[in-house]
């Protein structure tokens, strides 16, 4: 009974589409961070609220939550338009369209390449100022694990914004493209641009 029990849950997909049970976290640090319990339908609607509460709830949901609200890059201010403004059913189809996107181009599991894409487009370390009888200065400090797979989120969300917002681009085709973008090491990733951005300025810091 227990096996077949077992059996059931290797086969149950997230969606009904994806099968996560072989997907490779290679980062240690981060695997208790990346959520990839398979459900049918990814809707925490507030439930988790004890600490680190984030950590519990799938990535793909963590991903369309961000993309309802992207904030803003730096002092630019980014518009919220039409496709998000905090419709859950809008921005989980737009996720759900990047990822078969991936899966037709990469030919692959689209959810294994997004794991990728946030290790690889996640700084390992950034830069803190520290103020010292009265002189502010930088100091380079190692990121968190759930940090970096915030940052790694937030990063694709403004990366696929600003190549879309006002153009003739589709959220869910530059969503795609810049998950598969970090996921290669491509330096035309806003997200992995500036992952090297702040792992440089925290060189410097030493």
């Amino acid at each position: 009974m227990v096996e077949q029990q077992e059996q059931k849950n290797e086969q149950f997909k997230l969606f009904d589409l994806y099968d996560v049970s072989s997907i490779e976290i290679k980062d240690p640090a981060m695997k208790p961070y990346i959520c990839l319990t398979p459900k049918l339908l990814l809707k925490n609607q507030g439930r988790q609220t004890d600490k680190l509460r984030s950590t519990k709830i799938n990535i793909i949901e963590r991903l369309a939550l961000r993309l309802a609200v992207p904030g803003h890059v730096g002092k630019e201010h980014k518009l919220i338009t039409s496709w998000a403004s905090g419709n859950y059913t809008k921005n989980m189809k737009n996720v759900l369209k990047a990822l078969k996107i991936i899966e037709e181009k990469a030919k692959t599991n689209p959810v294994q390449v997004l794991v990728q894409a946030i290790e690889k487009g996640s700084p390992r370390d950034e830069i803190t100022v520290i103020e010292s009888g009265g002189a502010r200065y930088p100091q380079a400090v190692d990121t968190s694990p759930l940090r970096r797979v915030n940052l790694a989120i937030r990063w694709f969300v403004h990366g696929s914004i600003k190549k879309s917002h006002g153009k003739k681009t589709k959220i869910a085709d530059a969503l795609a493209n810049e998950i598969m973008l970090a996921s290669k090491e491509n330096m035309e990733s806003f997200a992995y641009s500036k992952k090297n951005e702040a792992e440089r300025q925290a060189d410097g810091a030493r």
